[in-house]
């Protein structure tokens, strides 16, 4: 039989067990998975992530948050993990180089390694962990961004039950950035869990669930062949491109301007140079140089499951394959107007050139299931930047 599915939190009335405002416990249990944008929202009405001047609405997405810089900012010696018996600003006071204010504005230089406390804190329950990652467009420009939390093991994870500040490592790889504080470069996912379920656990689909769910609903366009299943959807790049330019991708031009990451109509002759289909279908990744290409094939995430794509795996390559591995439910929806949308792929090889061919295998996309269908879907129902997209720089450029 299936699991009864409780909402996070029912109707304001008040009941055993509530806090005594008619609101119940958010220990209140319900279906494993990933929370949908409903009961982040229940999240952020009981204070367990809050802000001074509190969360804004259009934070919230389908599947997650954004979070916000703070006011104060590091640049450091070294990335770090403060571990189990340290704070972030412990560890603050060995490897800070230079404190300074976001308020005005900042400009964060390439190849430099920054903390910066974020607005939000969190307050989780028992039974609630959450993960981060970049948001889509700060992955696109180069920045490698992780959350860090005070007596954190992991990057971009949060235990359930921790209460606290939380803080984000930026690492500007090639172009240098203007942030200020209120600028949004990551977001958060919450995940529950049930008791019997293991600290790092994940809800995601096995690639025979992932069949079942191919069948129903397809996971790519038919027009490139059918899904590719194994340890996830396999994604294929496009190196053909389509049209008289035949544009397959982008690389990135070193020594470019400042680039400001809430500033829309960058000129992209400024930061990037196009690189057009080759007769051979070939692409040589030049080590410690940044590119964007495009998937093959024209996904689609169903509503009620989100997914996330594997930044490395050596079995396909010795290169990083995406940042900003997190794809909302509903992105590339057909019923949502979406039609499938190719995935933009954020690429730098490891150490070596490496070759690509057209149609190669290059990443992997894990799907995992939401606890519930979320209340506003990936695409039409909100402002979605990358939304039957092609082959797409992030939103900075015109």
């Amino acid at each position: 039989m299936g699991q009864k599915v409780v909402p996070l939190f029912p109707e304001k009335t008040a009941q055993p067990g509530s806090d005594g405002d008619g609101l119940p416990r958010i220990e209140v249990s319900g279906r494993p998975g990933l929370l949908p944008s409903q009961q982040i929202e229940a999240l952020r009405d009981r204070k367990k992530i809050d802000a001074p001047e509190g969360i804004l609405p259009e934070q919230i997405q389908p599947a997650s948050i954004d979070l916000r810089l703070g006011r104060k900012a590091w640049r450091v010696r070294s990335s770090f993990l403060p571990g189990k018996g340290h704070t972030v600003l412990e560890q603050l006071e060995d490897l800070k180089q230079h404190e300074f204010s976001l308020d005005a504005g900042a400009v964060l230089e390439h190849g430099c390694v920054y903390v910066v406390k974020l607005q939000e804190t969190l307050d989780l329950p028992p039974s609630i962990s959450a993960i981060a990652n970049p948001k889509s467009s700060t992955g696109r420009i180069d920045v490698f961004t992780r959350l860090i939390t005070d007596r954190g093991e992991a990057f971009d994870w949060v235990d359930a039950k921790y209460k606290g500040e939380l803080y984000a490592e930026i690492f500007p790889r090639t172009f240098s950035i203007k942030v200020r504080t209120g600028s949004k470069l990551n977001q958060m996912r919450f995940l529950r869990r049930s008791g019997s379920q293991e600290r790092y656990w994940r809800p995601e689909l096995s690639d025979s669930s992932l069949r079942k769910l191919d069948k129903k609903t397809p996971l790519v366009d038919g027009t490139v062949g059918e899904a590719k299943i194994r340890n996830g959807l396999n994604i294929g790049v496009d190196l053909q491109g389509s049209g008289r330019s035949a544009l397959v991708g982008y690389r990135a031009l070193k020594f470019a301007d400042v680039l400001d990451v809430d500033k829309r109509g960058h000129n992209k002759r400024d930061f990037w140079e196009p690189i057009h289909a080759s007769k051979d279908g070939r692409l040589i990744l030049n080590p410690n140089e940044f590119y964007i290409l495009a998937s093959k094939e024209r996904i689609q995430v169903p509503p009620e499951y989100a997914a996330e794509m594997i930044p490395i795996d050596p079995m396909m390559g010795e290169f990083r394959a995406h940042y900003a591995g997190f794809f909302d439910p509903g992105f590339g929806y057909a019923a949502e107007g979406g039609g499938g949308s190719k995935a933009v792929l954020e690429v730098r090889t490891l150490e070596i050139p490496f070759v690509l061919e057209h149609g190669q295998t290059i990443a992997r996309l894990v799907y995992e299931e939401l606890a519930e269908r979320p209340s506003k879907i990936y695409g039409q129902s909100i402002a979605s930047s990358y939304q039957g997209q092609g082959l797409k720089l992030s939103k900075h450029f015109k």
